[in-house]
């Protein structure tokens, strides 16, 4: 579906409420993007904006090599690992890099998501990978994290966060949600002695519904 740029700024203004709402994008934390259809531009959150409380003019057009397009704007700082995203992948539309509580903590202890523990998780994820540890908004955190993201549409980020892409921003929301789900249910799977996960064969009957 084709959206033009009002319809985009109205649809991350919504979408990032709903995520603060959720206590995914606690205070400025985070930032979320959207494509402009097939070309090389897209509509990210400003720098120092908060998610939650998004107003159109917290929202900046920005091209391909990062730079705003917009007069007195300046796009958020996390701006070129959208871009990675957005150039491996011409399926992404939208994009949500968060701070979840949950997925944070793996991200945290420097773990990836890779229990085989709830057959809703493994047929929509399969598994969240861990992309090493770079400081924010440099070009180490991008070369460390776009490994990922043509075989992933989730990822954490070591000590940071996760980023979530997707052709819509409901279905990338929905993703979020479920892997901040997924998260909580392994820790506290680890209170009642530690999660049972499902074996090779179970796993790959869950994947094989995909194409069914």
């Amino acid at each position: 579906m084709n959206y033009n740029e009002t319809e985009l700024k109205n649809e991350l203004i919504k979408y990032g409420k709903m995520i603060w709402e959720r206590g995914y994008s606690p205070g400025y934390s985070g930032n979320i993007s959207a494509r402009i259809n097939d070309e090389e531009k897209f509509i990210i959150t400003t720098s120092g904006s908060s998610n939650g409380f998004l107003s159109e003019n917290e929202l900046v057009l920005t091209d391909f090599s990062g730079n705003s397009i917009e007069e007195n704007k300046k796009p958020s700082s996390e701006k070129n690992l959208h871009i990675a995203f957005y150039k491996k992948r011409p399926d992404i539309s939208f994009i949500l890099h968060v701070h979840s509580p949950y997925l944070s903590s793996f991200a945290s202890a420097k773990k990836q998501l890779q229990r085989s523990v709830m057959a809703e998780n493994i047929f929509y994820l399969n598994s969240i990978p861990l992309a090493k540890y770079a400081m924010p908004s440099s070009f180490d955190l991008v070369k460390n994290t776009e490994i990922y993201f043509d075989k992933y549409d989730v990822v954490l980020m070591a000590n940071h966060g996760v980023i979530v892409g997707s052709n819509t921003l409901q279905d990338a929301f929905l993703k979020l949600e479920l892997a901040e789900s997924y998260a909580q249910v392994v820790i506290n799977t680890e209170i009642l002695g530690g999660p049972k996960r499902l074996n090779d064969k179970q796993v790959n009957d869950i994947l094989n519904l995909r194409n069914k």
